[in-house]
C-alpha cells in the first residue's frame, strides 16, 4: 500500500539533476535492504553523470533506546565521511538511520570539543535527502539534550502522499490512557510522551509525577507527536480499509454462493491470508478522504510521493513543508516538480541552492579535463581550444560557434564575424580606384595626342589604326579593374574576369600585330621580295581579330558551362566572412590567363628578334621591354594570388591589371609622346629619312 520504490529511485536522481548535485554521499544500513538500494542507485548515478564520494554503511541495534552511549558496539562515522566535501548526502533505510546518524555525530562532537576550533569539522552542514521509509524520531534526543537537531534544517524528504482524514483530529483529542485494557501500547506511550506515571505505587511516580489521564496529545510539540496524518499512517489506514473491502467482497460472494445452494444460515468463516491475495492485487475503492485507492498491473499502489522540506526552530521543534511532488503519471523525465522558492536551506550555506561538486564548476571559456586516477566527476578546467567557446559554467566540452560567428578573446561567447570585402570606402579600394582613373585619364590624353597628330610621320609610321585599338583596349583595361571593387553580385562576378581577359587579349593581339608588321616591313624592303603582298592593314586586322576571337570563345564557353557567381567563405578566416566571386571553373580561369600568357610570350619573342632591325621608329625595342614587364607582373601574380584570401586576393589582381597595363602604356607610348610633344622637330619625313641613312 505504498508507491513503487523504483519511482522513488528515479525521483532521487531527478532531484540531484534538478539542483546540479554531481558529488554526493550515500548512507545505508549494512543489511540486505541497503545492499539492494546500492545495487540499484549506483548504476543510475553513473548513467546520469553523478558520482558517490563515499558510501557509509552502518549497523544498529533493533532495540536502540535513543541514548548515544548505547552505540558502544556500533561502528560510527568513517574517516571518508568526516573528510567529505560533498554537500549532499542521501540517507536510505528506516528511522533508525536518523538515530544512528544523530548518535554518531553526537559522539564525534564530544571528541571534537578537545580540538582547536580551526580544526573542527563541520559535517552537519549538509543537504540531507531522506527516503520515504524514514521518519524523524527525535523526541528522546531533544529531551536528553544530547544532539541539536538543527543539523537537519533544510533536509529534503520523500514522503508518501497523504490527505487529511475526516474526524481524525477529533479522534486523537479523544484518546485517553484508560484505553490501556484494549491497547497496551497507549499506556507506555502516554508515560513516555508526558513524562509521568499512570500508577501511583511506582517509584517513577515519585520522581516524575502522576499522570492525570486528561493530558491532551495536541499539547505535545511536533518532534514528539504530530496531529496530522503522516504518510506512514495514511498507508496503514488505506491498508486496513483495503483488507476490510477484500473481506467484504469475499463474505459477500460466499453469501451469494450459499444462497444459491439454498442455505439459510451463514456459518462463521475462518479466512486464511493467502485466500485474499488474488482479491487484494486488484482492489480499488474510494477512502473517506476522497482518494481513489487503486493498484496497478504489478499490484503496487498507483500513487506518487510528496517532496517535503524540514524546517527546524531554535526550540528544536520542526515542521515539514511540501515543496514538490513526484508524479508517476507525468511524461518521462518530468515526473518531478519542485518549487525551489519554498525551500529553506541550512543556515551555514553561503550560496543557495548549495553546490555539491567534486570541484568548482569551470568558468565560461573553459572545458572539463579528466583527472587521472580520479572519478569522472573530478576534473581540471582547461581553456577552450582555438575557435571554440563555452558560455556557461560547468560545461563538459566547448562548442563551435555558428558559421557566421566566432569566439571572442575570452572564448565565452560568440560574436558576429566581420565582412571581408574590398569595399569602396576602404583605403586600399580608394587607392586602387584613384590609380585606375588616373591611368585611364593618361591613356585618354595619349589617345587624344595621337588623334591630334594623326598626320605626322611618327604616328603614321607604325600603323596608327593598331595604335588606336591598343590605346582604347588599355583604357578599358584600366577601367575594368573597377569591377573588382565592391560587394560581389550576379552582374559583376561573371563579367569581371571575362571582360578583363577579352580586353587584355585585344591589347596583346594589337601588340603582336604591330611586331609582326615591323618584321614584315623590313623583309619587304629587299629586292624581289614576295612578302610585300602580305604587308598592309588587312594582315594586322586579321591578327587582332583572330587572336581576340579565340579568347572570346574561351570566355563564352566558361560562362555557358560554369560561370562565376557570388559566394561566401565562412571557414578560411576564423573572424571574418569573406565575400567573393567563386570562379566556377578554376580550369577555365587559368585557361584565360594561360592564353594571355601565350600571346605575351609570342609577342615578346618576335619583338626580341626584331629589336635590332634598321628601321626608323622601330617599335620592337619598346615592345620587348613592355612584354618583359607584362610577363614579370603576371608570373609574380599567380603565387601571390594563391597565397592570399579575401579582399587582399582581389587587391593583388587589381594591382596586376594596373601594373601590366601601365607597363604597356609607358614602355610603348612614352618615347613617342616625348617626340610628339617635346621634340616636334624630329617628327617629320625628312628626319626619318636622315636617321635611316
Amino acid at each position: 500500500m505504498v508507491p513503487s520504490e523504483d519511482l522513488q529511485y528515479k525521483g532521487i536522481i531527478q532531484l540531484l539533476l534538478h539542483f546540479g548535485w554531481k558529488w554526493v554521499g550515500l548512507i545505508t544500513p549494512d543489511n540486505e535492504a541497503g545492499e539492494h538500494f546500492l545495487q540499484i542507485i549506483e548504476p543510475m548515478l553513473l548513467k546520469n553523470g553523478i558520482c558517490s564520494e563515499f558510501t557509509e554503511k552502518f549497523e544498529y541495534h533493533l532495540h536502540f533506546t535513543g541514548n548515544i552511549f548505547d552505540l558502544g558496539n556500533t561502528r560510527i562515522l568513517s574517516t571518508a565521511f568526516l573528510r567529505s566535501r560533498a554537500n549532499t548526502v542521501v540517507i536510505y533505510g528506516e528511522s533508525t538511520s536518523i538515530l544512528w546518524l544523530l548518535s554518531s555525530i553526537g559522539i564525534r562532537n564530544i571528541f571534537q570539543l578537545m580540538l582547536p576550533p580551526s580544526k573542527r569539522k563541520q559535517s552537519e552542514r549538509k543537504v540531507w535527502i531522506t527516503t520515504a521509509q524514514i521518519d524523524f524520531i527525535l523526541d528522546r534526543f531533544e529531551k536528553n539534550g544530547e544532539v541539536n537537531i538543527q543539523m537537519f534544517h533544510g533536509a529534503i524528504s520523500f514522503a508518501i502522499q497523504s490527505k487529511d482524514v475526516q474526524d481524525f483530529s477529533d479522534f486523537l483529542r479523544s484518546v485517553k490512557p484508560s484505553w490501556a485494557d484494549a491497547d497496551g501500547f497507549i499506556k507506555d506511550f502516554w508515560e513516555q510522551a508526558f513524562s509521568c506515571s499512570l500508577s501511583n505505587s511506582t517509584a517513577l511516580a515519585l520522581i516524575m509525577g502522576t499522570c492525570t489521564g486528561e493530558e491532551m496529545l495536541e499539547s505535545l510539540p511536533t518532534p514528539f507527536f504530530e496531529m496530522s496524518m503522516t504518510g506512514h499512517s495514511y498507508s496503514i489506514y488505506n491498508a486496513v480499509y483495503a483488507l476490510a473491502h477484500t473481506l467484504h467482497i469475499r463474505y459477500s460472494s460466499e453469501a451469494i454462493r450459499k444462497r444459491i445452494k439454498g442455505g439459510d444460515r451463514l456459518s462463521s468463516q475462518n479466512v486464511e491470508p493467502w485466500q485474499l491475495h488474488s482479491l487484494l492485487q486488484r482492489i480499488s475503492f474510494n477512502n473517506s478522504a476522497g482518494d481513489e485507492i487503486t493498484l496497478n498491473e504489478h499490484g503496487e499502489l498507483a500513487a506518487g510521493f510528496d517532496i517535503t522540506n524540514l524546517v527546524t526552530f531554535p526550540n528544536n521543534s520542526y515542521i515539514r513543508v511540501k515543496v514538490g511532488r513526484l508524479d508517476p503519471q507525468a511524461s518521462a523525465g518530468k515526473e518531478l516538480t519542485i518549487n525551489g522558492d519554498r525551500i529553506q536551506w541550512h543556515r551555514d550555506f553561503t550560496q543557495v541552492p548549495p553546490l555539491s561538486l567534486c570541484n568548482a564548476n569551470c568558468l565560461p571559456g573553459y572545458e572539463k579535463k579528466k583527472k587521472e586516477g580520479k572519478k569522472f566527476c573530478c576534473y581540471d578546467c582547461d581553456p577552450c581550444p582555438h575557435g571554440m567557446f563555452s558560455n556557461e559554467k560547468g560545461l563538459e566540452i566547448c562548442a563551435r560557434c555558428p558559421s557566421h560567428q566566432y569566439p571572442n578573446q575570452e572564448q565565452n561567447e560568440c560574436i558576429p564575424k566581420k565582412p571581408n570585402v574590398l569595399a569602396f570606402g576602404e583605403t586600399l579600394a580608394i587607392v586602387s580606384t584613384f590609380s585606375a582613373l588616373l591611368f585611364s585619364l593618361i591613356t585618354a590624353m595619349v589617345l587624344g595626342i595621337f588623334i591630334k597628330h594623326r598626320d605626322t610621320a611618327i604616328v603614321k609610321a607604325n600603323n596608327r589604326s593598331l595604335t588606336y585599338i591598343l590605346l582604347i583596349s588599355l583604357l578599358l583595361c584600366f577601367l575594368c579593374s573597377l569591377m573588382f571593387i565592391g560587394m560581389p553580385n550576379k552582374a559583376t562576378c561573371p563579367l569581371r574576369q571575362t571582360a578583363f581577359g577579352i580586353v587584355f587579349s585585344v591589347a596583346l593581339s594589337s601588340i603582336l600585330a604591330k611586331t609582326i608588321s615591323v618584321v614584315l616591313a623590313f623583309m619587304a624592303t629587299k629586292p624581289d621580295s614576295t612578302i610585300r603582298k602580305w604587308v598592309g592593314k588587312k594582315l594586322a586586322y586579321s591578327i587582332v581579330l583572330s587572336c581576340s576571337v579565340i579568347q572570346v570563345g574561351i570566355c563564352a564557353f566558361w560562362l555557358a558551362t560554369s560561370a562565376p557567381f557570388p559566394d561566401v567563405d565562412m571557414h578560411s578566416s576564423s573572424e571574418e566572412i569573406i565575400f567573393l566571386c567563386n570562379e566556377g571553373s578554376v580550369l577555365m580561369f587559368y585557361g584565360v590567363l594561360g592564353y594571355m600568357g601565350f600571346l605575351a610570350i609570342i609577342s615578346f619573342t618576335v619583338a626580341f628578334l626584331a629589336r635590332k632591325l634598321p628601321d626608323s621608329f622601330n617599335e620592337a625595342k619598346f615592345i620587348t621591354f613592355s612584354m618583359l614587364v607584362f610577363c614579370s607582373v603576371w608570373f609574380t601574380f599567380i603565387p601571390t594570388y594563391l597565397s592570399t584570401r579575401g579582399k587582399y586576393m582581389v587587391a593583388v589582381e587589381i594591382f596586376s591589371i594596373l601594373a601590366s597595363s601601365a607597363g604597356l602604356l609607358g614602355c610603348i607610348f612614352s618615347p613617342k609622346c616625348y617626340i610628339i610633344v617635346v621634340r616636334p622637330e624630329l617628327n617629320n619625313r625628312e628626319q626619318l629619312i636622315r636617321r635611316k641613312m
